[in-house]
C-alpha cells in the first residue's frame, strides 16, 4: 500500500482511494484502485473539480472506519481560499457513500461548479496485479445511462451481467460526456455568505450473482455508527490485559480490523453466514486455511467465527473428483472467487482446491470448537463432513499410501500447497526447489493433531469406538514416521519438507513452530526446536524469520524466504507455550507487540526480515496486505499464549 493510497473496508467490499479522495483508475502497481465487489472493479474514476480545477488537499484522506479530507482551490498567500470542501467518505455492504460539504469563507453571496467525473470499467481483480497478464473478454459491452438523480454504468458479457448506479442529493444539474467513456456529473452551487451547501453521493454495486438486498447507507456516519456497534459486540466481554496495555491495544485493533473483515457466505443448509476473509485488498474472499487459522486463534475469545467458517467450508467441500488434479472428494476449499474470470474459467479460483493443509485444519477447529464450547450439536451435523475430509487425507491426500500428506504443483494454479505458498518457497538451504511431489513439514503436524482430535469427537460424541481407535493408531504411526524420516541430526533441527524421492529439504524454516503447536515432535526434540527458534539467525527482534538468516535462500525481502509473519509467528508462541518453553514464548510475543506498536497497533500480514540490530523500526514488506484476518487476530493468540505477561 503506498502513502498515496488509503483503504476503506466493509462486509466484501474495499476501496482504495487516494489523498484528496480520488480513484484514478490506476492498472497494475502493488494497490488495485477503485471501488469493488465480489473481485470486480464497480468504480474506476470518481475524481473531482472544483471552478474547472483539482483542488489540493489542505489535510490528506485520514482513514478510520471513514475517510475525511479538507480540499481548497489551488492559490497564494495573497489570495486565500475563496471555500473549504470537506470530503467525507465510507464503503457500505456492496455500496460508497460520500458527502461532500462546501463551505464559502466570503461575506458575500457566491457560486461555484463543482463537478465528479465517474466511471467503472468492470475489470476484474486479477487484470489488476502487476503479473503482465492479458484476459480476453469477446463480446463485452459496457453501457451508460444517465437517471434522474445521476448515472447507471452497466457491464455484460454472455451472461454475465454487472452495474453501478451513481445517483446524488440533490441531483445534478448536468451529466455530460467526457469523450472517454466516463460521465461528468455537474453543479453549480449558490453558496451564502459564510454558508455551506452539502452533496451526498450514493454508489451501488451490483454485482453477478448477488441477489441480497442490500440498501446504500444514508451517510458516512451512518456506516461509521454501525462498524463502531460490529467492534463492540466482537470486542465485549474480551478481558484486555491490564499490565500490558500494548498487546490491550493490538487485541482491540486486531477485532476492529476483524468485524469490517468478515464476508457474506453460506452454509450447507442455505444459511447466511459471515466468515473472516483472507485480507485487503487483493484477498477479500474465503480463503479455507486463513479462515480457519483466524477463528482458531479468536476461539478462546469468540466461537461465532469459528462456528460460521466450519459451515461455510462444509457447504463448500468437494464431493466428487473435478477435472483438474486438486479436486478431490473430502478435501476443504482453498479460495472462493466470484469474478469474471472465475466465472469462465479464465482462473482457476472460483473453487480452488490447491491447498494440502486447509482439510486438517477443518479437523482441527472441528475438535477445538467442540472442546472449547460444548456444543456437540455441531459436531453431529459436521460428522459426514469430518468423515470425508479424514478419507481425503487418508486415501487421496497420501497418508495410507506415502505415509503422509503430499501434493504435486498445479499448472496454472499454486506451485507450492501449504501457508508458505509462493513458487520457490519450499527450497533446501542453497535455494534448490524439491522435485516431484513434496511432503511439507507443518501440513504433517496439522494431520497428527487432526487425527488426534477427530478421534477424540469419534469416541465422545459419535460413539464410534473402533473409528477412533483407527485415528488414533494413525495418529501415533505418523509420529514416529515423521521423527524417523524428517529430523536432521546435525542440525538437531527438523527438515521444511521432503521431495519425491523421501530426501530432506534441508531449510532451516519457521515451519518446525507450527510442528510445536501440533504437538507432533518429542519432548526433548520440541525443546531443542524452540529454542533454536529464538537464536540470532531466527529471530529478527520482532518475531521468527520464515528462513533463517546466512543461508543461501534467505532473502529479507521474499515473501517467504526470510520475512516476518505475524501468524506464523503467533503459532509458534503458541508451541512454545504447550512445550513448557514460556520464556521463548513472551520473547516472540514482545518482539510483535512491539512491531505493531511501532504500526498503529495493527500487524502487517508481512514484516521485511531485518534486524532490530541494523534498524530500530521494523521495515514494511512492499507487497503485503493492508489488513489481514491472520494477522489481526495474531494478538489474541499472543495472549493465549503468555497472558499478560
Amino acid at each position: 500500500m503506498t502513502d498515496r493510497h488509503r483503504l476503506l473496508v466493509y462486509g466484501g467490499t474495499f476501496a482504495t482511494v487516494g489523498e484528496r479522495g480520488d480513484i484514478s483508475g490506476v492498472r497494475g502497481g502493488g494497490v488495485p484502485d477503485g471501488l469493488f465487489v465480489r473481485d470486480a472493479r464497480h468504480l474506476s474514476r470518481w475524481q473531482l473539480t472544483v471552478d474547472g480545477a483539482v483542488p489540493e488537499a489542505l489535510t490528506p484522506v485520514a482513514v478510520g472506519d471513514t475517510a475525511r479530507c479538507v480540499l481548497v482551490p489551488r492559490g497564494g498567500r495573497d489570495e486565500p481560499p475563496a471555500y473549504t470542501l470537506f470530503r467525507e467518505q465510507a464503503v457500505g455492504d456492496g455500496s460508497f457513500v460520500e458527502t461532500l460539504r462546501v463551505t464559502s469563507n466570503r461575506p458575500a453571496p457566491s457560486s461555484v461548479r463543482l463537478a465528479l467525473t465517474a466511471d467503472a470499467d468492470f475489470a476484474d481483480q486479477f487484470e489488476l496485479r502487476a503479473d503482465h497478464r492479458t484476459y480476453a473478454k469477446p463480446g463485452a459491452q459496457r453501457s451508460r445511462e444517465v437517471l434522474g438523480h445521476g448515472v447507471e454504468f452497466a457491464y455484460r458479457r454472455g451472461t454475465w451481467r454487472s452495474c453501478t448506479t451513481v445517483t446524488a442529493e440533490p441531483a445534478p444539474d448536468a451529466v455530460e460526456e467526457t469523450g472517454t467513456g466516463a460521465r461528468r456529473l455537474v453543479w453549480t452551487l449558490e453558496l451564502p455568505p459564510h454558508g455551506s451547501v452539502e452533496l451526498v453521493l450514493r454508489v451501488m454495486a451490483r454485482p453477478h450473482g448477488d441477489r441480497r438486498a442490500l440498501r446504500v447507507p444514508r451517510s458516512p456516519a451512518a456506516v461509521s455508527e454501525r462498524l463502531l456497534a460490529e467492534e463492540d459486540a466482537l470486542a465485549a466481554g474480551v478481558a484486555f490485559p491490564t499490565g500490558w496495555p500494548e498487546l490491550a491495544a493490538a487485541c482491540a485493533r486486531g477485532l476492529a480490523d476483524l468485524a469490517a473483515l468478515r464476508v457474506p457466505a453460506t452454509g450447507p443448509d442455505g444459511e447466511e453466514l459471515r466468515v473472516p476473509a483472507g485480507g485487503a485488498p487483493w484477498f477479500l474472499t474465503l480463503l479455507g486455511r486463513d479462515a480457519l487459522l483466524t477463528s482458531l486463534f479468536v476461539l478462546p475469545y469468540r466461537s461465532g467465527p469459528a462456528a460460521a467458517t466450519l459451515l461455510a467450508l462444509a457447504a463448500t467441500q468437494a464431493t466428487d473428483t473435478g477435472p483438474d488434479a486438486v479436486t478431490q472428494p473430502g478435501k476443504i476449499v482453498h479460495e472462493v472467487r466470484h469474478g469474471e474470470l472465475a466465472h469462465f474459467g479464465q482462473v482457476p479460483y472460483g473453487r480452488y482446491y490447491g491447498s494440502v493443509d486447509a482439510t486438517p485444519l477443518f479437523l482441527v477447529l472441528l475438535g477445538a470448537y467442540v472442546e472449547h464450547t460444548g456444543d456437540t450439536e455441531l459436531a453431529r451435523r459436521l460428522q459426514p463432513h469430518a468423515r470425508a475430509a479424514v478419507g481425503w487425507m487418508l486415501d487421496h491426500g497420501g497418508l495410507t499410501s506415502r505415509g503422509y500428506l503430499v501434493y504435486r504443483a498445479d499448472r496454472g494454479g499454486l506451485a507450492n500447497q501449504n501457508w508458505k505458498d509462493s513458487p520457490g518457497s519450499i527450497c533446501s538451504a542453497d535455494g534448490t526447489r524439491p522435485s516431484g511431489p513434496v511432503v511439507a513439514a507443518g501440513a504433517q503436524g496439522y494431520a497428527y493433531d487432526a487425527l488426534r482430535r477427530t478421534a477424540h469427537l469419534a469416541r465422545t460424541v459419535w460413539a464410534d469406538r473402533v473409528y477412533a481407535e483407527l485415528l488414533e493408531q494413525a495418529a501415533g504411526d505418523l509420529r514416529d514416521r515423521f521423527q524417523r524420516d524428517f529430523w536432521m541430526a546435525r542440525h538437531s533441527f527438523p527438515a521444511l519438507a521432503l521431495d519425491g524421492e523421501g530426501r530432506q529439504v534441508d531449510a532451516l524454516a519457521s515451519d518446525a513452530g507450527h510442528l510445536l503447536w501440533s504437538g507432533l515432535l518429542d519432548k526433548e526434540y520440541g525443546e531443542l526446536v524452540g529454542r533454536r527458534l529464538l537464536e540470532a539467525d531466527f529471530f529478527s527482534g520482532w518475531g521468527v524469520r520464515t528462513l533463517a538468516a546466512g543461508q543461501p535462500a534467505y532473502h529479507p525481502l521474499s515473501y517467504h524466504r526470510g520475512s516476518v509473519w505475524p501468524h506464523d509467528n503467533a503459532l509458534i508462541a503458541l508451541g512454545l507455550a504447550r512445550y513448557g518453553l514460556h520464556d521463548e514464548a513472551r520473547a516472540v510475543a514482545h518482539g510483535l507487540v512491539e512491531a505493531a506498536t511501532a504500526t498503529g497497533h495493527r500487524l502487517p500480514e508481512v514484516l521485511a526480515g531485518y534486524g532490530r540490530d541494523s534498524h530500530p523500526e521494523p521495515v514494511p514488506y512492499p507487497h503485503a496486505c493492508v489488513r489481514e484476518s491472520r494477522s489481526a487476530a495474531a494478538p489474541l493468540a499472543l495472549l493465549t499464549a503468555v497472558g499478560g505477561a
